[in-house]
């Protein structure tokens, strides 16, 4: 049986490449395909094994290493531009345009979707309100396009996985389609439990506006008697590090190695995004440490309130401050809170979807 992998962009090494990773360890021997791959050495090696990507027309674009996302426009096109007829099992690892390549009648075609495209449908409003014309109207008309066609291309999915049941419902909403929720990967190995707590909460994500790091910040500025350890780098870095007051400190970017020794020294993980799973806090479970988080998204369903965490309802600095003092009066046992981390391990991942695939052949 021949399969083929389409993954949207290989750039960093992130929480969808860590479930490609695990699909390939699935299919060594199948092809992957993806818009563009420009992923490092070290990324290289440890998401694709060395391999390398079959790219689509954008690979050779003007710029397309550092902006290749203004080309969002040919994006359809180029993921449709794949001839992937001498293949019998497709699967894509979608949250933007990898699940409308297309395919015949004789071909399954799975998708395992992080989520429908965030700027097109849930985020639509985000990305669109503060831009200025001309500027704001060639955005709308473009996603207008998108959204067209990623309706209309969900036709071309045999079968949908959702990374969460928050998902299954977006997939059901947006292309009125049934999903199984297969939980992503986490690498509970590598994040081990550790019980010595010391006086200090962290965070960790990118430093982008939706994972809302810079309002965590704000809430610990109000709290200037609790410590914050902030551990990521992105647009929002300098805007952060001019507002943190003198309890927080920002590490910007770092390796695992020093990511899981405070993910193990921290008395509580935060984290403030509607994500459509989060990898990060079950990380951070894993290592024993519970998470305080957003009530809305996949924390709602992978957080437990009293057994791995406590959830705060919406995102503003109020709701952290009051979920802050409330966990300040509660106790966790680390081995209870990493123990529910067992429940999103490799292992797990592969066994359900080799599992799942196994029964649409």
């Amino acid at each position: 049986m021949k399969v083929a992998i389409v993954h949207d962009w290989l750039v960093v090494n992130a929480g969808a490449e860590k479930v490609l990773k695990s699909i390939l360890e699935i299919y060594p021997n199948s092809d992957i395909f993806s818009l563009v791959d420009f992923l490092d050495k070290k990324s290289r090696d440890e998401v694709l094994n060395g391999k390398y990507a079959k790219t689509s027309f954008i690979q050779n674009l003007p710029f397309a290493k550092t902006h290749f996302r203004n080309y969002l426009p040919l994006f359809p096109k180029a993921i449709e531009s794949f001839d992937l007829k001498d293949y019998n099992l497709i699967i894509s690892s979608s949250w933007a345009v990898a699940k409308g390549i297309k395919k015949d009648k004789n071909q399954l075609h799975i998708s395992y979707c992080h989520t429908p495209i965030r700027y097109a449908w849930d985020l639509y409003n985000e990305y669109t309100s503060n831009l200025k014309e001309p500027k704001r109207f060639l955005v709308k008309q473009t996603l207008k396009y998108i959204r067209e066609w990623d309706l209309k291309s969900s036709s071309r999915v045999d079968f949908f996985i959702a990374n969460s049941k928050f998902v299954q419902n977006r997939i059901k909403k947006t292309y009125n389609r049934d999903s199984k929720v297969i939980y992503p990967p986490v690498d509970i190995h590598k994040f081990t439990l550790y019980e010595k707590k010391e006086d200090f909460y962290l965070t960790a994500s990118r430093l982008v506006p939706y994972k809302k790091t810079k309002l965590i910040v704000e809430a610990f500025n109000k709290m200037p008697n609790r410590k914050l350890v902030v551990i990521g780098d992105g647009e929002e870095f300098k805007a952060i590090e001019k507002i943190a007051e003198s309890n927080i400190t920002l590490l910007g970017y770092q390796k695992d190695k020093v990511l899981i020794d405070y993910m193990q020294r921290a008395k509580a993980f935060i984290y403030s995004a509607i994500e459509d799973f989060g990898i990060v806090p079950i990380e951070a479970t894993a290592c024993g440490t519970p998470v305080i988080a957003l009530d809305k998204g996949g924390t709602k369903e992978t957080i437990i309130d009293n057994l791995n965490g406590i959830h705060f309802k919406e995102q503003t600095t109020k709701d952290i401050i009051e979920a802050v003092e409330r966990f300040e009066k509660l106790r966790f046992e680390p081995q209870k809170v990493s123990s529910t981390a067992q429940n999103f391990s490799i292992i797990r991942f592969k066994r359900e979807i080799k599992e799942y695939i196994s029964i649409l052949q």
